[in-house]
């Protein structure tokens, strides 16, 4: 493959190195400075190198596009430099095998534009990360940043920027959902000469601040200027220091830009921005708790009313929105409220941004319409679920959403939708799961997160979360029983209906939704003592021999092959399987799929061993007489005579009967 561009000199060479989070915490910055000196080192002075914010595909990093052709070089090690800037940039031969393989064929797919995690989105407040320094106001600048906050200072009134906000049906990205120029309409109409806005960074934000900042900043504006506002504040936890760097950069620029503080466009609107650094705590993500950490005070909230819009910060009146939700009012402004409306759903307008992680092939930062189905998004864009394993369960929502079941897999991703089947939108989190995860154990994990954040304000919150966490841990150890059960659904009732603010109102959604969806499971812990995921690792000595449904001690007899005990092997064999000849040809095999040897290479070959016991028995003329209890004289009918049938014959014949 012949590079076009090779040489044209009126064409921009360009490598750009993904410096998000994940990519640098892979040595990217090494990477990129190695690229420099080798491209020194090879006379080749042509070809600019650059990074760019978080690429969204986490999982590929270190990332690095290479332009104008758009050739994606992914999971990128230092040692891959010379082989980039002799073969791809000195001789014009892209390096194949730093290209993106497809999951399923694994063949290698060189552009970006040709990748499914990026083809199948539809990219609006992530258009620009990837694409643009996020640390160069000119690179903003250039793809007509700030544009849209001097149209609506010089050419709108606030109350026409509200109304545009107000028809697009944009509604909050953090979590509740509201309409976002509802809120901005609510703050504008409060008198009082002193307001603020406050953008809330989540967790899951730090990829969009990390690409582009200015656009949040410049969303605020607009927003500040719409409301009456002459201060704002971005709100951020301590575990982001890249996410702060970015904005601290941002806010710089734009104020020698004279695009923050006094006079902004010649138009006498004074309007800046602050950053504030809050406690790592969850619930400071609720509205008054974030209020009271920016003021000094410890982050817990308060009731309301008095709502943010009529006394918040300083008792003055205050809007709070998700970063992303200010990052969509530029492109609305720009582009109209009719053409942001235009994509998602009746009551979903516009995209929707996800952190798409767990058990899938494609982890990332994704950007699709309101309405797509689940299916496309876990195996179209994310490509699936890793070694051949079965879809189980999607958890939207973040540690205080809900899980969905495969059955739900068809279902349309929207606010109304998700809400109907005991999920979130959340801030914009798919966490998920495959057939090795066990749904008891998921809501214990998530529950866990949030018994431990909760600021223990509420009885209901603070106590309630404890003893519902005490009880998961009962039934994960095999020690529950149906009336723990019932308690528990219970406590989850009463913790989301007596609890003041967001976190304990939903701390119990991941409980509710597993046991909504997945009773069964609860049962087989409390009933069979069993966990049939095999992930309670309380509950079993091996996973092997606790998916076997004949109770084999596979543990055993496998350990027993190994040391070359082939007659002891067959005699723990034939304890619980008469019929090892058979069933170590036919039998399914769900001991092999649990086998924990298959996480470092592939899994021990638990049904062929033991056939080969058997064959070794049978060659050997061993015979196998068990121990014999009394006979009893109740009769007992067997129906079917498979393996199962006949199994279960021999044990009752065993047992006397």
């Amino acid at each position: 493959m012949d590079i076009k561009n090779q040489n044209n000199p009126n064409v921009q060479r360009r490598i750009l190195f993904c410096h998000g989070t994940g990519c640098v915490s892979g040595k990217a910055e090494d990477i990129r400075e190695a690229t420099e000196k080798a491209l020194a080192a090879e006379g080749i002075t042509d070809v600019k190198v650059d990074f760019t914010g978080c690429h969204g595909f986490c999982q590929q990093g270190p990332i690095a596009v290479v332009e104008p052709e758009g050739f994606f070089y992914c999971l990128l090690k230092v040692s891959d430099v010379p082989d980039i800037v002799k073969n791809h940039f000195r001789d014009g031969q892209p390096v194949e095998r730093l290209f993106y393989k497809e999951p399923v064929t694994h063949k290698p797919i060189p552009y970006y534009k040709d990748i499914p995690f990026y083809k199948l989105q539809d990219r609006i407040i992530l258009s620009h990360c990837g694409n643009i320094n996020p640390e160069k106001i000119e690179d903003y600048l250039a793809v007509g940043g700030y544009e849209a906050a001097k149209k609506a200072i010089l050419q709108m009134t606030p109350e026409q920027i509200i109304d545009e906000v107000k028809k697009s049906g944009l509604r909050g990205r953090g979590g509740s959902g509201f309409s976002t120029g509802q809120k901005w309409e609510f703050v504008r109409k409060t008198p009082g000469t002193e307001k603020y806005v406050i953008c809330n960074v989540a967790f899951m934000d730090r990829s969009m601040a990390e690409g582009d900042p200015h656009a949040v900043i410049e969303g605020m504006m607009i927003g500040a200027f719409a409301m009456g506002a002459g201060k704002g504040f971005i709100f951020y936890r301590s575990e982001k220091p890249i996410t702060i760097i970015r904005f601290r950069k941002a806010i710089e620029s734009a104020r020698t830009a004279g695009l923050l503080g006094k006079n902004i466009f010649g138009s006498g609107f004074d309007f800046d921005i602050e950053l504030r650094e809050g406690a790592e705590a969850f619930v400071c993500g609720e509205e008054t708790a974030l209020i009271a950490s920016i003021e000094g005070k410890r982050g817990t909230p308060r009731p309301r009313p008095p709502f943010p819009a009529i006394s918040g910060l300083w008792g003055k009146p205050t809007n709070i929105n998700n970063l992303k939700s200010y990052a969509f009012v530029p492109y609305i402004i720009n582009k109209g409220a009719k053409w942001f409306s235009e994509t998602g759903t009746v009551g979903s307008k516009g995209t929707a941004v996800f952190a798409l992680t767990g058990q899938i092939q494609n982890a990332g930062l994704i950007e699709v319409p309101m309405g797509t189905p689940l299916s496309n998004i876990i195996y179209d864009i994310g490509g699936g679920i890793p070694k051949g394993k079965r879809f189980k369960a999607v958890l939207s929502g973040g540690p205080s959403g809900g899980c969905i079941p495969a059955s739900f897999l068809n279902l349309k991703v929207d606010y109304e939708t998700l809400k109907s089947v005991g999920a979130m939108m959340g801030s914009g989190e798919l966490v998920v799961m495959d057939e090795d995860s066990c749904m008891v154990d998921v809501a214990r994990f998530f529950l866990s997160f949030m018994m431990n954040e909760s600021c223990g304000k509420c009885i209901s919150c603070r106590e309630g979360t404890c003893k519902m966490y005490e009880t998961l841990i009962k039934i994960t150890r095999g020690q529950g029983t149906m009336e723990d059960l019932a308690i528990l659904e219970e406590l989850a009732v009463t913790v989301t209906a007596a609890s003041i603010c967001g976190l304990g109102q939903t701390a119990p959604n991941p409980v509710l939704s597993t046991i909504r969806h997945f009773r069964d499971e609860y049962e087989a812990h409390i009933l069979d003592k069993k966990c049939p995921s095999v992930a309670c690792s309380n509950m079993f000595a091996a996973p092997c021999s606790h998916t076997c449904p004949a109770g084999l001690d596979v543990y055993g007899y496998v350990s027993l092959i190994k040391e070359g005990r082939f007659e002891e092997a067959y005699r723990v064999i034939m304890q619980k399987m008469p019929f090892p000849l058979s069933v170590g040809r036919v039998c399914p095999a769900p001991c092999q799929k649990k086998c924990r040897r298959s996480g470092i290479e592939e899994a021990i070959a638990i049904r062929q061993l033991k056939r080969f016991a058997a064959d070794y028995a049978y060659a050997n003329g061993l015979e196998y007489k068990p121990e014999m209890k009394p006979a009893r004289n109740e009769k007992v009918a067997v129906i079917g005579a498979g393996p199962a049938g006949l199994s279960a014959a021999w044990d009752l014949v065993i047992s006397g009967y």
